[in-house]
This record gives C-alpha cells, sequence and structure tokens, in this order.
C-alpha cells in the first residue's frame, strides 16, 4: 500500500459524480465488519486447532499460521485505516514522537509480512496436498518435529525479506502536515527492483499452485472412476483428501481475488502518468478494501469446509 495516497480526499476531487459521504460511511461500516469478523473469526480458528486432536495436522497447522498472520490486519492496519479515513486532516499523520515514527513502519511493515506469510502457507498447503494425493504411500514432506521449524521460517524470511521498506519508512513534514512515507527518501531503483522480483515471485506462487492443485485435482478423478474396487480405507482417504482439497482451492482462489488488485496497483504506481487518472484513485479504494477483506474471509472458508472445525467451533461457544 502507498500510504501516500488518501483515496477519499482524491475521490471527492473528480468529476465522477460519486457520492463520497456515502462512500465514507460504506467505508466505515465495511472495514468495523472486517475488523469484528477477523478479530473473532481467526482467533477462533487459532483456538480450535490447537484444541482440537482430529485438527492436528499439518494442513490445519498451516491454515492456523495464516489466521495469526490475519490478525495483524484487524491490529495494527484496519484501525489505522479507520482513523485515516475519517479524519478532518486527511493523509495526515496525527502521532508524533518516537512512538509515531514506530507505529508508521509497522503500518506499512507488518500487512506486508503477513502478506508473504499467508504466500509460503499456501505453496506447503499445496505441497501437502501434493504429496498426500499423488504419493499416498509416501511419508509427509514435513513431520510432526519438523513443522515448528518450518513455521518458523515462513516468519523469519517475510520479515527479512520485506525489512528493506521498514527501514525506508518513515514520519516527515509535507505541506504543512506530518505524512507517514513509504519511500522517505524517494522511489529509488532498489524499490523499483524489490516491486518486479516480488510480482515475478507471485506470479510464480500462482503458476505453481495452478499446477500442483490441477495435478492433485486429475490425479483424484482416476481414482474415483467407475468399476473400479477399492478398499473402505482408500474411500475414506480419498473422500478426506477431497474435502481438503475444496477447502484449500477456496483459500487460494479467494487469497488471489483479494491480494491480485492491490499487487496491481503497486505495479501501476511505477508509473506517474497513470497515477494522474481519477479513474486510478477510484480503484485504489476498491483494491485497499478488497486487500483488508481477505483477513476476514479464510475463517468463514475453513467453517463453511470443515466439519470439525464448524464441531470445534460449537464446543468453544459452550465453555
Amino acid at each position: 500500500m502507498n500510504n501516500t495516497t488518501e483515496t477519499t480526499s482524491i475521490v471527492g476531487a473528480c468529476s465522477t459524480g460519486i457520492n463520497v459521504s456515502a462512500l465514507k460511511i460504506g467505508q466505515t461500516i465495511g472495514y468495523n465488519l472486517i475488523l469484528v469478523v477477523s478479530l473473532a473469526g481467526n482467533s477462533a480458528i487459532g483456538v480450535i486447532v490447537y484444541k482440537t486432536l482430529s485438527l492436528r495436522k499439518p494442513v490445519n497447522y498451516l491454515i492456523m499460521n495464516m489466521a495469526m498472520s490475519d490478525l495483524i490486519l484487524p491490529f495494527i492496519t484496519v484501525p489505522w485505516f479507520l482513523v485515516r479515513l475519517n479524519a478532518s486532516t486527511a493523509g495526515h499523520w496525527h502521532i508524533g514522537g518516537p512512538l509515531g515514527q514506530a507505529l508508521c513502519k509497522l503500518v506499512v511493515y507488518l500487512p506486508m509480512v503477513s502478506y508473504s506469510v499467508s504466500s509460503q502457507s499456501l505453496v506447503l498447503i499445496a505441497v501437502d496436498r501434493f504429496v498426500a494425493v499423488v504419493f499416498p504411500l509416501r511419508s509427509p514432506v514435513i513431520g510432526r518435529k519438523l513443522f515448528p521449524f518450518v513455521i518458523t521460517a515462513t516468519w523469519i524470511i517475510a520479515l527479512a525479506f520485506h525489512s528493506p521498506w521498514f527501514n525506508s519508512t518513515k514520519v516527515d513534514e509535507f505541506n504543512g502536515g506530518s505524512i507517514c512515507f513509504t519511500f522517505s527518501g524517494g522511489i529509488t531503483s532498489w524499490h523499483i527492483a524489490a516491486s518486479i522480483i516480488n510480482y515475478i515471485i507471485i506470479v510464480i506462487i500462482i503458476v505453481l499452485l495452478v499446477i500442483l492443485y490441477s495435478i492433485i485435482v486429475i490425479k483424484l478423478k482416476l481414482q474415483a472412476r467407475p468399476g473400479e474396487q477399492s478398499s473402505n480405507a482408500e474411500k475414506k482417504r480419498a473422500r478426506r483428501n477431497r474435502k481438503v482439497l475444496r477447502m484449500a482451492c477456496a483459500i487460494v482462489l479467494a487469497f488471489s481475488l483479494c491480494y491480485v488488485p492491490m499487487l496491481t496497483i503497486g505495479f501501476m504506481s511505477l508509473f506517474p502518468k497513470i497515477m494522474s487518472i481519477c479513474g486510478f484513485y477510484i480503484f485504489v479504494s476498491f483494491a485497499t478494501f478488497m486487500y483488508h477483506v481477505n483477513c476476514a474471509v479464510n475463517p468463514i472458508i475453513c467453517l463453511i469446509f470443515s466439519s470439525n472445525s464448524r464441531q470445534g467451533l460449537k464446543r468453544l461457544l459452550k465453555c
């Protein structure tokens, strides 16, 4: 996210006929819903996986890892965005001193970390499902003893990869007020190169996920061909794999729909002429909202596709 952009104020300056007050009210309601659903949903997923013995499996631990990373947005980003959305001085940073500088860095840096952890988790889920379906007799790629280190590694990689953005973000004076700048020293060749590398990585991840899940779907269809005899154990395993596959595919689809618009914005931001177009900022408003929606969608998907998660939630609510 480019935090020097204040969508609502620019949209208001555009001759689009949009009711800015109605748009601001709609955004405020939407972001508050995201805040509540994400906090409650992701916290519940973490507790359910931790307390439910039948859910203590690699794929569910990875989903819990995504849920923990998704909590960054309702705790850090969404409250800040709501304040900025309804502030009288649009786009200004109202917190001074060392605390203001630290929060400015965290508001930009932590969502990037969250996104990176989720991306890595999605790839690991796909690899886990691929091995489970295509090579059912092989032991899991990530064993129980190795799993804590793998989860920790996703966070270390995310924190390290995006650390330059942490260093380049700070509060500066601008037009008589304080602004939290992502590129306080201007957009350098490093920032451009890093952005391009980031987009290449995302394309590789999406292509890899499509290939892995396509192979999994083909394998499951071959297993389900009529006329072939299968043991009860094989049928149960295939049925379980299909359920997990549907949930995993839904999470990947939601992730793509929510994050691709924001990635598109980041790429378009490298071209100043595009940024001067009024419609660009309307798209920024939409992309920013979708970016935040993702943190509330995953727990809903888990509860829809996993009966164990639903039962775990019932037990949690009874406590």
